[in-house]
């Protein structure tokens, strides 16, 4: 009775106040500045959030829109992400369920032979008619339920929802990069084809070159060094060639498993010549501050912390008694089977249920205290997190204004080489040059055009990192209650 009145003060305590114990979610800070460095000059007049629903679309290349669906409907990457969706929706249904009573329903029915030369056996047999057959059949109908006095059912709970947003969050972030990687792989492989197709013009020129070189030489009117000097550049022109062939298998090996496919299916359409896409017109930029609800990356981590303080109450709530009802409704009988259900078989019981570990507080501290150490890692990766996803847009920014001044001189300066070859070539005509003159021409355009076509792929690759930095090809979902407290 001295022990039975402090649990009834707590419970009845715990039960007006419908309190859980532990901390409150709170969501942090985030050290975000007010405007990105670049923002002045890559501002756009468009609406943020309907440029980057789709942005694959602004590269206007039908045949990267094709395998953009496909890569998002078969990818192997974003099977798992799915699946791992759906774990997490099974734990919160466990979670949920256990707040709730739960009745199960368990029948026997026995048949026993006894031995007479056990001493039970021996006294039974002792008594007259004695029968060493026996039945029973029993059928009852239990029920339980813990009550969540303090909480902890319910922290596990908003822990398990806050994981399943997580895995939902960490589902559209593994969709953002596979729509990133498809797209920057096509980009890639572009300009590896127009840089092979490049080289291969470069191989010939030099050949042609060098046959004039050597006719000259043969002549007596080229020196034996310049003839040595061709050959060296021909073979350092013959030598890229298989390594940009390299490069460009590789992508369609990629290409072929991002689209969840064996390697080679895509390549004979892959193949086809293509352009480079170019990189789209400035993206409209809102501020770091929207990188929080459109990065998904920084939902599964704020989602994850928010875990993580869930389970200081749950660990918390251990300190405290754990009660718990349950009934039996049923019946027993060792007479028949067609007794079973009469009035002299049934059978009843009710129980109030204590669980409390009084004794064991050194082990709660310590459960408490690895929560609150887990708490604290998934704040500093939160917030390393965001300082990462700020740094990927500032880099993306820089890299996209940058490669995109590289390839415009890079193009003004094969514009003007473009002329210059013509009037050697013109100039050729009238006698006024040799044709060893109009071939340097041509190998000083195809060096620059190689220039261009490399900064012109790494331009639009920065436009995808860009688009992909700024959370780009999802729409967050409105926050629920639970998660927005």
């Amino acid at each position: 009775m001295h022990l039975l009145r402090p649990i009834t003060l707590l419970v009845s305590v715990g039960l007006i106040a419908g309190c859980a114990v532990g901390p409150d979610y709170q969501r942090p800070a985030a050290p975000l500045p007010e405007h990105y460095q670049r923002q002045p000059a890559m501002a756009g007049s468009a609406d943020t959030a309907s440029s980057l629903v789709s942005w694959w679309e602004s590269f206007n290349d039908p045949l990267l829109n094709a395998l953009m669906t496909q890569a998002l409907a078969q990818n192997l990457d974003l099977a798992q992400a799915a699946a791992r969706v759906s774990q997490a929706r099974a734990g919160l249904g466990s979670a949920n369920a256990a707040l709730l009573p739960s009745a199960s329903v368990n029948g026997e029915a026995a048949r026993a032979y006894q031995s007479v030369e056990t001493p039970l056996g021996q006294v039974l047999n002792s008594s007259p008619g004695y029968d060493r057959y026996g039945s029973s059949y029993e059928v009852n109908l239990e029920a339980g339920w813990e009550l969540d006095v303090f909480g902890g059912l319910r922290r596990e709970r908003e822990a398990a929802l806050a994981e399943y947003q997580a895995s939902a969050a960490g589902l559209s972030a593994t969709r953002l990069a596979i729509a990133a990687q498809t797209a920057d792989t096509y980009v890639t492989l572009r300009g590896l084809q127009t840089r092979l197709d490049i080289a291969e013009q470069q191989a010939k020129t030099q050949r042609e070159l060098l046959e004039k070189v050597q006719l000259l030489y043969s002549k007596g009117l080229a020196a034996s060094y310049q003839v040595r000097q061709i050959e060296g550049e021909l073979a350092q022109v013959e030598a890229s060639v298989p390594l940009l062939q390299t490069g460009v298998d590789a992508a369609f090996n990629t290409m072929d498993v991002l689209l969840g496919t064996p390697p080679g299916t895509h390549r004979t359409e892959l193949a086809q010549a293509g352009s480079i896409p170019a990189a789209p017109p400035s993206q409209a930029l809102a501020t770091p501050a929207d990188l929080l609800r459109r990065r998904p990356d920084l939902i599964v981590a704020e989602r994850r912390l928010a875990a993580a303080n869930a389970r200081i109450g749950a660990a918390m709530a251990e300190y405290y008694p754990k009660l718990s009802l349950g009934a039996l409704l049923g019946s027993a009988t060792a007479v028949s089977a067609g007794h079973l259900f009469s009035s002299g078989a049934s059978q009843s019981a009710g129980v109030l249920g204590l669980r409390w570990r009084l004794f064991d507080f050194a082990r709660i501290n310590a459960q408490i205290d690895q929560a609150k150490g887990q708490q604290a890692e998934a704040l500093a990766a939160y917030r390393q997190s965001v300082l990462r996803a700020t740094e990927d847009v500032e880099n993306a920014l820089s890299a996209q204004v940058n490669r995109r001044v590289q390839a415009n001189t890079l193009g003004a300066g094969e514009a003007a080489l473009t002329e210059a070859r013509q009037s050697s070539f013109s100039a050729y005509e009238k006698g006024a040059a040799s044709l060893i003159d109009v071939l340097r021409a041509d190998q000083t355009l195809l060096q620059t055009a190689d220039a261009r076509a490399q900064a012109q792929t790494e331009s639009t690759r920065a436009a995808v990192a860009l688009f992909k930095s700024l959370g780009g090809g999802w729409q967050p979902a409105a926050p629920s209650p639970v998660a927005a407290r």
